[in-house]
C-alpha cells in the first residue's frame, strides 16, 4: 500500500496529493483568473478532498495566488502553505531570477502579509539567481528562519550538486523540479532526495502526451481501472517514490476532482513496471 503522508522536514506531516496554485491565475501566469469565484472554489474543494499542502509563489500573478489563497482559506485550519521567491516578472511567461538578499527579504516579508501568516511553513527559493553567490540568497533564507518567519527552506530547479552546496549552508527540505511519466531528466535528483529524505515536489505533474494515444500502455491501464490517463500519470508518481509530492495544478473544479481521484488508484507492480518503462 502507497503511504499517503509525508514528514516534510521530519515534522511537517502532509497529504502527499498537494495542490499547485499556479493556474488560478490569468493567462501566462499574470494578472487576475477569469472567472475569480471558480478560482476560489477550487480553492475551498481542495481542501475538502483532503489536500493540505497548497504550493504558490509571489510570482504567480505576480501575487494573486497568494492573495486568492488568503481570500478562500485564511486562517487555513491545519492547511500548510508552501510559497517561493526568486523569480521577477516583467510581463506574461516572463520570468528572470533575482536571488538578492535583501530582495528575498522583501518578498518574504510580503508573503507573510499577503497571506497573513506570521510564519511560512515552507519557503523554497525559485531559482538560484545565478549573479548572486549561493551563500548570499540562502543565508538570507537561514537569517528569516531564526528570526520565526521561515519554518523550513526548499529549492527549485537544481542539480544534485547545487543541493549537496546549498545542504552545507542551511538544511533543505524540498526540491521542486520538472518531472512527470514523459519527462525524467531528474531521475537523479529524485534518487539522491529518496535517499536523504527530502522531499520532491515534481512540477508539471500531468504531461501525458504521446503516451496517453488510443492503444498505448497508458491508454490500456488507464481502461483497466476504470481512470483517466491523468489520474493514472499522479498514480505512478505517488508508486514512484515516497517521497513525491505532485501538485497537480488547475482552474477548474471539476478537473481537480479528476486528479484527486488519483489518490484511490492502486497501480499493480505489473502495471507500475509498464508504465515505467522508456517511452
Amino acid at each position: 500500500m502507497t503511504e499517503t503522508t509525508f514528514a516534510i522536514g521530519g515534522d511537517l506531516t502532509v497529504n502527499r496529493l498537494a495542490y499547485g496554485a499556479m493556474r488560478i491565475t490569468g493567462p501566462g501566469v499574470w494578472g487576475p483568473p477569469a472567472d475569480r469565484d471558480e478560482a476560489l472554489r477550487v480553492l475551498r474543494r481542495a481542501v475538502e478532498l483532503g489536500v493540505d499542502l497548497i504550493d504558490t509563489a509571489d510570482s504567480y500573478g505576480p501575487y494573486v495566488s497568494e492573495e486568492l489563497i488568503h481570500e478562500a482559506l485564511h486562517p487555513y485550519d491545519g492547511v500548510k502553505i508552501a510559497t517561493k521567491a526568486g523569480l521577477v516578472r516583467t510581463g506574461p511567461n516572463e520570468w528572470h531570477p533575482v536571488g538578492r538578499p535583501k530582495y528575498l527579504r522583501q518578498e518574504v516579508m510580503m508573503s507573510l502579509r499577503r497571506l497573513g501568516l506570521e510564519r511560512i511553513d515552507l519557503f523554497q527559493l525559485h531559482r538560484i539567481d545565478p549573479e548572486v553567490p549561493l551563500a548570499d540568497q540562502l543565508g538570507e533564507l537561514r537569517d528569516l528562519r531564526e528570526e520565526g518567519k521561515i519554518r523550513h527552506i526548499g529549492l527549485s530547479e537544481v542539480s544534485v550538486e547545487e543541493i549537496e552546496r546549498a545542504r552545507e549552508i542551511v538544511p533543505i527540505v524540498t526540491v521542486q523540479n520538472l518531472y512527470n511519466l514523459t519527462n525524467r531528466q531528474s531521475e537523479d535528483v529524485l534518487d539522491y532526495c529518496e535517499r536523504e529524505g527530502i522531499g520532491f515536489i515534481p512540477w508539471f505533474p500531468l504531461a501525458v502526451g504521446e503516451l496517453a494515444k488510443p492503444g498505448s500502455s497508458l491508454d490500456h491501464i488507464a481502461k483497466e481501472l476504470n481512470a483517466t490517463p491523468s489520474q493514472v500519470a499522479l498514480a505512478w508518481l505517488l508508486r514512484r517514490s515516497p517521497v513525491m509530492l505532485p501538485i497537480p495544478g488547475t482552474g477548474s473544479v471539476a478537473h481537480l476532482e479528476e486528479n484527486m481521484g488519483a489518490a484511490n488508484i492502486d497501480l499493480t507492480d505489473e502495471q507500475f513496471a509498464a508504465l515505467s518503462e522508456p517511452s
